[in-house]
């Protein structure tokens, strides 16, 4: 493997058309720069929820092997039959992984956008991160200030701008306050840290008295704990001291969104001037961005006539508001980077040890306080 970064390692996934998964690392060339192109030595991208879709997509990692070397190991996992037509876009097809990372610009494009970030470290976005060298415009790249290693830097795009999206969607909404779902995440602690500075109002959904202590310590003010026999009155309770009507929810199957949207219901009538019999005419909205939880969503209809569930993606959201709502976005993050969206990683991996059985039993639980982070330049 040469060290000039004329080829590297990429992490591959795979999902046969026989039923089977395999994530193996493959020697590729790296493409040349184009003129508004540069080269990064990738130093760090994490694995978020949104990767492991692509990762291991709809396999049983319970059936996950391992074969090949130590310097080229192999995974293979069984994907149950009911959950093959879900992949049917992707099967025979090695796809790369990652959605972001950071690393240093080790060679440029000639034109002056490009030259002008060489030795630079940058954050990037668009794919493809689980690899040693990656070639992509300049226009995905955000440079950091100086003194911000790329493990700062690699969380840059997909939480900070997920979370700055919530609250930018509630204002152009028309709502003054919103609930989170499955709050204790990387992500959620970064939301709580935005609405505390911007004084936005949060009520925040955990399923455990430990995510509750998280939260509490880094200031959140309403959080409620859906495993407490209480928590409809609770959630009720923080609605109406909030006037929250919009929240995201990461779950997506199952009673939550429903919940939400009776509670919403309730909170707002305990302030209502009069009764209607067809519910408030206050607009009550779910978004669901995730789907930690795969069952049908249920909703047992008490909340009236003004409300919407619907689907919220990040890249869809940063399209619809344009090029300079979506800058002004990214400053944000850079220059609150240490402080309002720091991430904290409990592991780093090198895409070897990406592949080690024991990691993936972690890192694909998805579990809260759990992030790993990849450095693909690590000698394992």
């Amino acid at each position: 493997m040469s060290n000039d970064g004329k080829t590297g390692l990429q992490l591959r996934s795979l999902i046969k058309k026989s039923g089977e998964l395999e994530i193996s690392l493959v020697d590729v060339p790296t493409p040349e720069p184009g003129p508004d192109e540069v080269v990064v030595r990738v130093e760090a991208a994490p694995i978020n929820p949104s990767d492991l879709g692509l990762l291991i997509g709809a396999a049983d990692m319970s059936t996950a092997k391992a074969s090949g070397t130590k310097d080229a190991p192999v995974i293979t996992a069984k994907v149950p039959e009911g959950a093959m037509r879900a992949m049917a876009g992707r099967l025979d097809e090695a796809m790369p992984v990652g959605n972001e990372g950071a690393g240093v610009v080790i060679r440029t494009g000639s034109s002056d956008a490009a030259k002008a970030l060489m030795g630079k470290t940058v954050a990037m976005i668009g794919g493809a991160m689980y690899a040693q060298y990656r070639t992509l415009k300049v226009r995905e790249c955000l440079p950091l200030l100086s003194g911000t290693t790329p493990a700062e830097g690699a969380s840059c795009f997909v939480n900070p701008l997920t979370a700055l999206g919530m609250t930018e969607t509630m204002r152009r909404e028309g709502h003054k306050a919103l609930v989170h779902t499955a709050a204790a995440s990387n992500l959620g602690q970064m939301l709580n840290k935005i609405c505390i500075k911007d004084g936005i109002p949060l009520v925040n959904i955990v399923r455990s008295k430990e995510q509750a202590d998280i939260l509490h310590k880094i200031g959140a003010k309403h959080v409620v704990d859906s495993s407490a026999p209480s928590f409809l009155g609770d959630l009720t309770n923080a609605l109406v001291e909030t006037g929250a009507t919009i929240a995201f929810d990461a779950i997506g199957g199952g009673k939550l969104a429903g919940d939400i949207l009776n509670c919403m219901e309730i909170a707002i009538n305990k302030t209502a001037k009069e009764y209607s019999r067809y519910g408030s005419n206050v607009h009550k909205q779910v978004y669901v961005y995730g789907a930690l939880d795969i069952r049908p969503i249920e909703l047992p209809r008490g909340f009236g006539m003004a409300w919407g569930v619907g689907g919220w993606l990040l890249f869809p959201f940063l399209m619809k508001i344009g090029q300079a709502d979506g800058a002004k976005l990214r400053q944000r993050v850079v220059d609150e980077l240490k402080t309002t969206f720091a991430s904290h990683y409990t592991k780093v991996v090198s895409l070897q040890e990406t592949l080690d059985p024991a990691n993936i039993a972690v890192y694909a639980k998805r579990a809260t306080g759990e992030k790993f982070l990849i450095n693909p330049n690590k000698l394992s």
